[in-house]
């Protein structure tokens, strides 16, 4: 039978500044239950309260409405995005703090491995050393539930595969904040969306929850369209832009795919063909930067090493690697902001950079958006033309109604893209954005992806964010620490795939044979294993049973999607849960049947 919820919340509701923020009287509140082993992704723009309920999950505020229900002994643990770290001395005095503090050497085992110093001064840590010892300091608690709110941001791409392996291993329920896609996709199993104040389960993955979402949105234009409401699809102005934007951006990719197609002819070897030469001509009449034999070291460590690179207007190149490989170095060898020890860098002259940078230092919170965006005035200039400034604030997935909302009232990820909006607003031909995915939604990056891939000019990317870079950039340049820096057509899987093919194995090299022996006799090719009856049987029969039980799992999973089943009906939940979970496990034993009875047959 399957276990009951670790905890749940019945009837949810909170009023924020006068409004029901979400679980109003009229919808009678939000039903949550996790389970002991749920795997859940928590989606929603900003704004729309995810950081909030998971306050409420942890009892740190109080609900005006509903009743939350805790299994005895269950330890709740939340990773929030900001930790307070004033009044500590050092990363551990902060990490011991509190009514229950985890065992010192615990900490100290995790944060090893995470390769932070818990010794380090708790004022002057960088926002990756921050979100280290809060990781360590989280984990080691050894939480039955944990509450990650954008665990992933400020980490290197080490630290981030590192958390990953943990989580897999991980035995206790988690539920998780994250702009990280590519996090989202491989440990979540379940996808809690929150709406317009109420909330929606669905037992798929975030890989799912897109195509989920479009179903949605799809049903309500038909419910509005069969009720002529159309104040109402008025009203829900930004859903329907976040589905027409994946569209479009669909398109776009398809561009990006051609445009990487182009630029691995242009870096890869040349050949003797005529068009080969016509093409590198126009590379180096489009070039904006062009870095010939570039190093740099810092004391005895070599930081660039004999870098030869050339940048085309339009270019979209991404940045990786771990922290303190040299990813800031390079971005100010590359813009002339930093000399080379020896080579050199040509900038075109033409050249006007633009820099977002991780700390948006631009962003005053007493300045209003108004302000901010067209010093005080009702129209804001953008490229050639000029946009009323509330026209503009949409475009960005503002409510125009901020405009004169002071900064600092902003969440993190409304600053962010409020300062995107600034930046993308002024005249320029490069772009340098400090990983700005941090704090940002995922309506948010896809707003991103489709500004750059519109941007006329060259653009440098430095972030962590793997999916981001696979859909948005032309060529990645790849750091190891070693001095190297690889240089690859395509996103970030491209120059991990390169990673992989360089780290793998080689191939045993061939005895030389003694001339004089004779040669060794061929070997005889594999044979088929003829099959006995009942393997026979079951090689033939096994692939429909497979596809019987996916279409059950599926069955199961609508059902369990509802998120009143289990306040309603306990005892269906449990048998229900307990089927999907059953075949689960014959699927699995199914196709691992199949399997070998295909390499008995194969030989």
């Amino acid at each position: 039978m399957a276990q009951p919820p670790i905890l749940s919340w019945e009837g949810l509701g909170l009023q924020q500044g006068g409004r029901w923020l979400f679980g109003g009287p009229d919808t009678g509140g939000l039903d949550l239950h996790i389970g002991p082993r749920d795997r859940i992704a928590l989606i929603g723009r900003n704004g729309a309260g995810k950081t909030t309920l998971f306050k409420l999950i942890d009892d740190r505020i109080e609900a005006d409405r509903g009743l939350r229900k805790v299994k005895p002994g269950t330890r709740i643990v939340l990773l929030e995005q900001e930790p307070d770290f004033s009044g500590h001395a050092t990363l551990m005095d902060w990490a011991l703090a509190g009514e229950h503090p985890p065992a010192a050497h615990e900490v100290e085992a995790i944060a090893g491995q995470l390769g932070i110093d818990m010794g380090r001064d708790a004022v002057s840590a960088s926002g990756g050393e921050r979100r280290r010892a809060a990781i360590s300091r989280a984990l080691a608690q050894e939480p039955d539930l944990l509450l990650m709110d954008e665990p992933t941001n400020h980490l290197d791409l080490a630290a981030i595969d590192w958390l990953e392996d943990w989580l897999g291993r991980y035995k206790g329920a988690f539920v998780v904040i994250s702009h990280d896609r590519t996090f989202l996709k491989r440990l979540t199993s379940s996808t809690l969306w929150l709406d317009r104040g109420s909330l929606r389960r669905k037992e798929v993955g975030f890989g799912g929850y897109e195509a989920w979402e479009e179903q949605v949105y799809a049903e309500e234009a038909r419910n509005a369209e069969r009720l002529d409401a159309k104040l109402k699809i008025e009203a829900h102005w930004l859903e329907r832009g976040v589905t027409a934007r994946r569209k479009r951006n669909q398109g776009r990719l398809e561009k990006l795919w051609q445009m990487r197609s182009a630029r691995a002819a242009m870096i890869g070897p040349r050949g003797a063909a005529k068009l080969q030469l016509t093409v590198e001509e126009d590379f180096k009449s489009k070039s904006v930067i062009v870095a010939e034999d570039v190093s740099k070291s810092f004391g005895d460590r070599k930081i660039i090493r004999n870098l030869s690179l050339r940048i085309q207007r339009g270019d979209r190149i991404g940045v990786v690697g771990a922290n303190g490989t040299g990813k800031t170095t390079l971005l100010k060898l590359l813009t002339g902001e930093m000399a080379p020890d020896s080579g050199g860098v040509t900038i075109a002259r033409t050249l006007t950079g633009v820099m977002i940078d991780q700390q948006r230092s631009l962003m005053s919170p007493d300045k209003t958006v108004r302000q901010v965006l067209a010093e005080g005035g009702d129209w804001i200039e953008v490229g050639d033309g000029k946009k009323h400034v509330q026209g503009y604030l949409k475009e960005f997935l503002f409510d125009p109604g901020i405009v004169d909302a002071k900064v600092g009232t902003l969440s993190g990820g409304e600053r962010s893209r409020l300062l995107l909006a600034r930046e993308f607003a002024r005249k320029s031909n490069l772009l340098v954005l400090d990983e700005p995915t941090n704090d940002l939604d995922l309506e948010t990056l896809d707003l991103l992806q489709e500004v750059i891939a519109d941007y006329d000019g060259t653009v440098l990317i430095v972030s962590h964010d793997r999916d981001f870079l696979d859909r948005t950039v032309t060529m990645t340049l790849g750091l190891d620490g070693s001095g190297k820096v690889d240089v690859v057509a395509g996103g970030y899987e491209d120059w991990a795939a390169k990673r992989r093919a360089a780290t793998a194995p080689a191939a045993k090299a061939p005895v030389r044979a003694d001339p004089a022996a004779s040669p060794p006799p061929p070997s005889a090719p594999p044979r088929a294993t003829k099959l006995s009856y009942k393997d026979q049987r079951d090689y033939d029969l096994l692939p429909a049973r497979i596809e019987e039980l996916e279409r059950a799992i599926a069955r199961g999973e609508d059902i369990l999607s509802d998120p009143d089943l289990y306040a309603r009906d306990p005892q269906r939940f449990a048998t229900i849960t307990q089927g999907v979970a059953n075949a689960r496990a014959e699927k699995e034993a199914a196709e691992e049947r199949w399997l070998e009875l295909a390499e008995l047959v194969e030989g």
